[in-house]
């Protein structure tokens, strides 16, 4: 919907009524064809680059949430630098998996619709709200998950309220699920919650959740081939996030990097893992 400058100058009458605080059913109003569950889909299974894995670990005062940078199509690398988690506000972020191209567009909705209530409102959701309006947006692409361009994001924050992180987990249909203590999606899931349910306790310092989270990425792509471990020839390295009572705070490439480089040079050592030193 653009506005009319040539003629008056003014934006449209649509911009200036009040209205819902949801962006989303504002543009369901007005533009419906720019949700990108109304689009026309052609017949057929479409190949399109998906990305995986995503995990997330609280520990007492917030939440870490951290993603590979692989992309795949098929048996193809698509991409080896794709950035899989995103900000959506001060308080949370969201971990993409699933198609690509869609679930950018699905976080940069998302991070338009919470930014439209508080303008609106004059205050944030809370972080449960947050996690139902994503609900919602994961619930409107059911038409193209069925064509094989599902989303299944992981979302985490920082609860005001509660004064302690959370994690919330997805399925394709937009199902909801609160996970206690640390969760992964994507195709490496099944690899990274197995090393985190071993490694996971629940007095975690943040230095340690963080080592925690990267150690299942570097497990999930040991066993993954979706997956992409951390590159240390080409400094590609997972990207990892930290939501507190201070906000939303994303690593640095050179604290990313000491991290891998400690599993790395860990790994040298013990290729199959302590436990395999002591039999």
């Amino acid at each position: 919907m653009e506005p009319n400058i040539r003629s008056t100058g003014r934006l449209p009458a649509a911009f200036l009524t009040p209205g819902s605080s949801s962006f989303m059913d504002f543009l369901g109003a007005h533009q419906p064809e720019m949700l990108p569950g109304n689009r026309k889909l052609p017949d057929g299974v479409i190949e399109a680059p998906h990305g995986t894995t995503i995990v997330a670990a609280t520990f007492p005062g917030g939440v870490v949430l951290a993603g590979d940078r692989r992309a795949t199509m098929g048996n193809m690398i698509a991409q080896r630098d794709i950035e899989k988690v995103f900000p959506a506000d001060e308080y949370s972020a969201v971990g993409i998996a699933g198609t690509a191209g869609l679930a950018v567009e699905m976080v940069k909705l998302f991070q338009l619709e919470l930014e439209h209530f508080e303008k609106v409102e004059g205050a944030t959701l809370s972080l449960e709200g947050k996690a139902n309006r994503l609900s919602t947006m994961i619930r409107s692409n059911l038409g193209m998950a069925m064509q094989g361009l599902a989303v299944v994001p992981l979302f985490a924050g920082y609860d005001e309220a509660k004064e302690k992180g959370r994690i919330f987990s997805y399925d394709v249909t937009g199902g909801r699920s609160e996970e206690h203590g640390f969760a992964a999606t994507g195709s490496g899931s099944i690899f990274a919650r197995g090393s985190m349910k071993k490694l996971y306790h629940s007095k975690l310092t943040e230095e340690e959740a963080t080592t925690l989270v990267v150690q299942a990425l570097y497990d999930a792509a040991d066993d993954d081939s979706a997956t992409g471990g951390p590159d240390l020839y080409r400094h590609i390295y997972p990207i990892v996030t930290v939501m507190t009572d201070e906000g939303f705070r994303r690593l640095t490439d050179e604290e990313s990097s000491e991290l891998a480089r400690k599993i790395t040079n860990r790994r040298l050592e013990q290729p199959d893992g302590p436990r395999a030193a002591l039999l």
